[in-house]
């Protein structure tokens, strides 16, 4: 897996709670969590596939496999990438005719769903800019400050700048590390400044979702 599509892969390590009250537009709701499903699905193949085959992601391991799991591995991948345009098609024209979903509008955990979607749409930089703008300009309780952290990394890391939050990992020497951090000794008072744990902790999640990098 490249630099470029371990970014499309990793799974946001928290979750947003269910929604507590009615939501404006239930039926949108629904439909942003369904896509969330659809996405989930994909993402934990391809990870469970690549765990069980002892394949660390954003190692260069893949191509060293043998022809048929070699094409087993292409194909969950295809599919990744696969629901991922059909989720942002539909989310750039949602965008486009009513704004970013707001979290009395969709809920908390539809809004999540939105975000999941933008926050994997990484073969479409500038639509992850457009929505991350958007985000930044709504109101505190319509938006989830984590949210907002995650797809910040992403965006300033696709723009060749450091990221602040320290939400974006790859693999050296056996070990995860962030990606090139601003500032690095206030991440943690960064952190929590948006609701995320230390990054230490972050690490541990890290190693228990994906496994533990070999070292090369």
């Amino acid at each position: 897996m490249n630099s470029c599509l371990i970014a499309a892969a990793l799974l946001a390590l928290f979750v947003e709670p269910a929604a507590k009250k009615e939501v404006d537009n239930p039926d949108l709701r629904h439909e942003l969590l369904r896509r969330k499903d659809i996405d989930q699905q994909a993402r934990f193949a391809v990870i469970d596939w690549l765990k069980a085959h002892h394949v660390v992601i954003d190692m260069p391991t893949v191509s060293k496999l043998e022809l048929k799991e070699r094409q087993e591995y292409e194909g969950l991948e295809a599919t990744m990438k696969s629901v991922d345009a059909e989720n942002v098609a539909w989310l750039k024209q949602l965008v486009d005719q009513q704004g970013w979903p707001k979290i009395t509008q969709a809920g908390r955990d539809g809004a999540h769903a939105a975000w999941l979607i933008v926050q994997h749409a990484s073969a479409d930089r500038p639509f992850q800019r457009h929505c991350l703008d958007l985000m930044v300009d709504m109101p505190k309780d319509e938006i989830s400050a984590p949210n907002v952290a995650y797809l910040t990394d992403r965006v300033l890391l696709a723009e060749g700048k450091k990221q602040l939050y320290g939400t974006q990992f790859t693999s050296a020497d056996g070990r995860w590390q962030p990606l090139p951090l601003e500032n690095e000794a206030f991440v943690d008072k960064r952190r929590a400044e948006v609701g995320l744990g230390p990054l230490a902790d972050y690490v541990i999640e890290m190693e228990k979702t994906y496994g533990r990098p070999l070292k090369q």
